[in-house]
């Protein structure tokens, strides 16, 4: 009788997905990696549950995401008889409905108190689709005068300068610095502004647009913190107030956005129609160096999905839009995140590093980073230099890879970024064969290395 299942709803769920223990155990684990939970759960976790235990923390949220995966359908903990957090809501944010602004209440409540549940929670595979799903009604939904004061151009400007200077700062040192200092500053000023009355409908719809510019950086921060599930909910919210700005191709910036993130996440086939839709949009409707940010995201959905030849073509006809570009013409959105140039480099490398192509991916990595002062933009011209010197080290260029990681320790000075301690801590992984057989490059680095981690 020790054995005997008492979690008959789990036990139904698992035999309808046509998952064994071990399956199920795998999906559960790869979910909880994507958002930077390590659980060890095995096919005897799986049994235990089974048996009555109650899954630790969040794993049952995980458990839900690894069935949805298998089978396409939405379960919650309480389906599947296993207890959730009490303070956990594992669709906050995931939802795309007609008052953004209430969701995100909620959403910058539990960031700033660093709920844990929100840190931890899954990237929702069932969520991915809802963005194109969601049609907008802005206008005729929120026409009505809310209370507030009677914002203008001068506010819009004056939200602008603030979501900048948060982006430089984010872009300098990390996600890390002025997270906190950003959600409180989006969750009164900006919020209040935005539920203000206006004086011109222009004026709102540049508010409304600003909005999304910032809730989209404080997605990006949760991504650079690792925390994949909260920057989704994040980018959906964006995604919201985009639609509801009216703005052209602003909407289709965050889709792109989510498809970039989709693909990061090794979820090919069900992102790339987020890069598809989002470059249709914009097509023809744009500038030439907006238009190219969509067309090389759309190039490694291609590569990504195993097409080759098409892939290629859309690089090029990226690398030929920013030829006839004029970088002034882009939209305030699309300009807060860089340099078109080094943008477009960078994704055609991870373009070609996915067809194989490890020398074009280094040369593209390399033009990325020589396209960015590493001093405004500090974080990412480090991370571009460590893929080069990934790229350099599989062409067999153990000396040129540890100079060129070395030039990304420099660029890291002061800078708080999980992805770029991630970043350092794989450096070392490769370099353990190398320190074993007396590279002295190897040993050096790897010095270098361990200081900036401790």
């Amino acid at each position: 009788m020790a054995n005997a299942v008492t979690n008959r709803q789990l036990e139904a769920a698992i035999t309808d997905a046509g998952m064994t223990f071990d399956a199920l155990a795998r999906g559960v684990v790869r979910a909880a990696a994507e958002v930077g939970v390590h659980l060890r759960t095995n096919p005897s976790t799986v049994h235990k549950w089974l048996r009555g235990a109650e899954p630790d923390g969040d794993t049952a949220a995980f458990v839900c995401e690894a069935l949805f995966r298998k089978t396409g359908r939405i379960y919650s903990p309480a389906e599947l008889g296993l207890r959730s957090m009490d303070e956990s809501d594992p669709g906050l944010g995931l939802i795309i409905g007609p008052d953004p602004m209430r969701v995100l209440a909620r959403v910058w409540r539990a960031d700033l108190d660093r709920r844990k549940f929100l840190a931890t929670s899954a990237y929702s595979v069932a969520a991915m689709h809802l963005p194109l799903e969601y049609v907008g009604e802005g206008a005729e939904r929120t026409a009505a005068v809310r209370r507030g004061a009677v914002a203008g151009s001068a506010e819009v400007a004056a939200v602008r300068d603030m979501i900048s200077m948060f982006t430089e700062i984010d872009e300098r040192h990390g996600g890390r610095h002025g997270r906190s200092a950003l959600i409180q500053y989006l969750s009164s000023d900006v919020a209040a502004l935005c539920r203000g009355s206006f004086r011109t409908h222009e004026d709102r719809r540049q508010m409304l647009s600003a909005a999304a510019v910032g809730v989209h950086l404080a997605g990006w921060k949760a991504y650079d913190a690792g925390e994949q599930g909260l920057a989704q909910r994040y980018y959906h919210q964006s995604y919201a107030l985009a639609v509801e700005s009216g703005i052209v191709g602003h909407d289709a910036f965050v889709l792109r956005t989510l498809a970039q993130q989709g693909m990061k996440l090794r979820h090919p086939s069900q992102t790339f129609a987020l890069s598809e839709t989002a470059l249709s949009r914009v097509v023809g409707r744009l500038d030439a160096a907006t238009e190219a940010l969509f067309t090389v995201t759309h190039a490694h959905g291609l590569a990504a999905t195993n097409q080759r030849r098409p892939a290629v073509r859309a690089v090029q006809r990226a690398r030929d839009l920013l030829d006839a570009a004029d970088s002034d013409d882009m939209p305030y959105w699309a300009r807060s995140w860089g340099p078109a140039r080094a943008t477009v480099n960078s994704r055609s490398a991870k373009v070609f590093s996915r067809l194989g192509d490890r020398r074009g991916a280094a040369e593209n990595y390399a033009a990325a980073a020589a396209s960015r002062p590493s001093t405004t933009y500090a974080r990412i011209h480090a991370l571009d230099l460590v893929a080069q010197a990934k790229m350099e080290l599989a062409e067999g260029g153990i000396e040129q890879a540890c100079s060129t990681w070395g030039r990304a320790l420099d660029s890291m000075a002061g800078v708080r970024s999980v992805r770029t301690r991630r970043a350092v801590q794989d450096m070392r992984k490769s370099l353990a064969q190398f320190k074993s057989r007396g590279v002295t490059a190897a040993n050096e680095l790897d010095e270098r290395a361990s200081l900036f981690l401790a």
